[in-house]
């Protein structure tokens, strides 16, 4: 039972960010939507430049962005067939793709006219580690609790 509930909780932290990630992806969105000229002549991370966790979160709050990360995880690939895996234009890949590797989580290889791409895992490795010292927190104040709730009152 306690198992079940640690892991509930878990499951409700892991989800919470989650949520956070797709909210700030639908607010990306809903930007882009009513204001597509002015985003493509502003930077769209002109306050996270100095902080690459920051950079890293804001590139993986996309669902697109997260789903070429995906794919590269079967190794690199070239851009159009990337692009080949998405109903919208090379043009808009790219613009995921250029946020990627503004967050260095993605570098690029030209060769000839061909561009690959390739997943940086090591640019990861901050975020998972951020999110871990969180997984850690929760996990020993469920196991303070869960022993609380086993030892018997006197």
């Amino acid at each position: 039972m306690i198992d079940f509930i640690l892991n509930l909780l878990v499951e409700y932290k892991i989800f919470k960010l989650i949520l956070l990630l797709t909210l700030a992806s639908i607010l990306e969105q809903s930007n882009a939507k009513h204001s597509n000229k002015i985003l493509n002549e502003i930077d769209p991370l002109p306050n996270l430049k100095s902080d690459p966790l920051d950079l890293v979160f804001m590139a993986l709050a996309d669902a697109s962005r997260r789903k070429i990360v995906h794919l590269l995880t079967s190794g690199e690939m070239p851009v159009s067939d990337i692009a080949a895996e998405f109903d919208v234009s090379l043009q808009a890949v790219s613009k995921h793709i250029k946020m990627l590797e503004k967050a260095k989580i993605v570098q690029r290889k030209v060769e000839g006219r061909t561009h690959y791409l390739s997943l940086v895992p090591e640019q990861l490795a901050g975020a998972l580690d951020w999110i871990s010292i969180y997984r850690n927190f929760w996990q020993n104040r469920m196991n303070t609790l869960a022993n609380l709730i086993e030892t018997p009152e006197e």
